[in-house]
């Protein structure tokens, strides 16, 4: 395989495995943490990560991945790798629709409306908007961890097939 795929090719790994490794860190500790706070804690904390991750540490990875899977895919297939290519190709399409997309369409929209909530002084109505929020954004978030954990298995995969 030619230097530029090989290259490209790690590159897709290194941002797949970051874009798995944000979504999973989530799941296992972050909203763990946020859970068992005072909601009139979570909430706020909420707001301010999600505010923060929209920076341009995060961009390359959450943006950039799909990209430059679909970048191994061609210069995989352009090299005779037919196998490689279709591995970074689905994994594109893994990490394009079950990470970026569901990220866009359903977890975005959900921090987007907390990030309006003024956090009540009452406990058990700043709980109930945790409740509200909390379960089904880490469901989702669930969902998106498994879609870039399968994308960063088929890059593997795709790595492996280079040969």
């Amino acid at each position: 395989m030619s230097a530029p795929t090989q290259i490209t090719a790690f590159a897709a790994l290194l941002l797949s495995g970051a874009i798995f490794g944000f979504f999973y860190a989530w799941v296992c500790s972050t909203m763990w943490g946020l859970d068992a706070l005072d909601p009139r804690l979570a909430i706020p904390a909420m707001q301010e990560m999600n505010a923060s991750v929209r920076n341009a540490v995060f961009a390359p990875a959450f943006f950039g991945t799909p990209f430059v899977l679909a970048l191994a895919a061609l210069l995989a297939w352009h090299d005779g790798g037919t196998a490689a290519a279709m591995a970074f190709g689905a994994a594109a399409l893994v990490y394009g629709l079950g990470g970026m997309v569901l990220t866009v369409l359903v977890n975005v929209p959900m921090n987007q409306a907390l990030a309006q909530q003024v956090v009540p002084d009452d406990i058990e109505t700043a709980r109930a908007i945790w409740q509200d929020y909390s379960p089904r954004w880490q469901m989702f978030n669930m969902i998106r961890t498994g879609f870039s954990g399968l994308a960063l298995l088929l890059c593997g995969w795709g790595l492996m097939r280079l040969g």
